[in-house]
């Protein structure tokens, strides 16, 4: 995607850049960007992390909710029908 761009097109790139943001505010988006990217960093190596720590060791799997929990029953009981209230 940006393989065909030159040296030319980054310069007016960033004149573009320059021009819509202000020489004031350029350094506050870059610092912006860079917290955003550290934030960033920082979830995902949290993610990793947690993923680590709940994945077993021994190779067993674990079950899920679904798994263990009893399936609902689904026939009614004679007082939720409607022909026995009548």
């Amino acid at each position: 995607m940006f393989g065909n761009l030159n040296g030319w097109h980054l310069l007016i790139l960033l004149a573009v850049i320059l021009l819509l943001f202000g020489a004031a505010k350029l350094p506050a988006l870059a610092k912006s960007v860079g917290q955003s990217a550290r934030v960033f960093r920082g979830e995902m190596k949290a993610m990793k992390e947690e993923d680590e720590k709940s994945s077993p060791t021994d190779g067993t799997t674990t079950s899920t909710a679904a798994e263990t929990s009893a399936p609902a029953s689904a026939t009614s009981t004679p007082a939720d029908t409607p022909e026995s209230k009548q």
